[in-house]
């Protein structure tokens, strides 16, 4: 059985139970965070339901409706219309990267550095991308991260990023969720740590780790130098060490305990 660890308390999955934390709001009550499958994170504050690069390959059946879907990058377990049409209800806004809007246009495109408020959350467009070239590219202005502003929290989703300026500049996180493992050894466990000491969030989770799991489920094979060396656990540890008195509240959720439908 998978297990994820939250501030020393370990949840065990189950296949009705998904695993959530808390984190207090700035104007009172509890932000409810949910890791969903590879980058997917659904997020609860109040009435408001945010949605993260939603994934139908996970049993969605028990994530909420959200008010606000964000959508960082191209590929099917980011951008998965099948899921957001799951997701979506009545007044649901759908936030897209602008190449992906000319594909999905019942979206709203914003670009890189826009900010608009929907139903109550404020978000942010962050430029994503590579430092490190090499499939699968990522250019500068095609991909997105999103800074959250929920319940008087201000939450970065990193998406598919190097450690870039644009994330650099980003001031007062409470809230960073920081890539790892991205191919061709991007984001490394090191660089992730590194990166996130010098963005200097009060919290991070590490998420979009295992290009291994998330490439079996699509029934896909990823590149041969995804992972730096060792297991997935070295990575995640190599991580949690490097951040080791910086001041930074490291929370480890599993990304892949999510119920899963069958597998293609």
């Amino acid at each position: 059985m998978r297990t994820a660890t939250c501030v020393g308390l370990v949840l065990a999955a189950t296949a009705s139970v998904l695993l959530a934390d808390t984190y207090p709001a700035a104007t009172g009550g509890d932000i409810v965070i949910t890791p969903g499958l590879h980058s997917s994170v659904q997020l609860q504050y109040r009435d408001t339901v945010v949605q993260v690069d939603p994934w139908s390959a996970a049993d969605l059946s028990r994530h909420k409706k959200a008010n606000v879907i964000l959508v960082t990058d191209e590929p099917g377990h980011h951008m998965d219309p099948k899921a957001i049409a799951a997701l979506r209800q009545q007044g649901t806004t759908v936030v897209v990267p602008p190449f992906i809007h000319k594909a999905f246009p019942d979206s709203t495109a914003l670009s890189n550095g826009e900010s608009r408020t929907f139903s109550g959350v404020g978000v942010q467009s962050i430029a994503a991308y590579d430092l490190i070239p090499g499939a699968p590219e990522h250019p500068k202005g095609k991909s997105s991260a999103y800074l959250v502003t929920l319940g008087g929290r201000r939450l970065l989703f990193a998406g598919v990023t190097e450690c870039v300026p644009e994330i650099l500049a980003l001031k007062d996180i409470d809230i960073a969720f920081m890539p790892m493992n991205i191919p061709p050894r991007r984001m490394i466990p090191a660089a992730a740590a590194n990166c996130v000491k010098r963005l200097k969030p009060k919290t991070v989770y590490v998420y979009h780790y295992d290009q291994g799991e998330a490439a079996a489920i699509a029934g896909a094979k990823p590149s041969a130098d995804w992972l730096p060396s060792g297991t997935v656990a070295d990575s995640l540890q190599t991580f949690q060490a490097g951040l080791q008195g910086s001041g930074v509240e490291v929370r480890m959720a599993d990304w892949y305990a999510t119920p899963l439908l069958a597998k293609k």
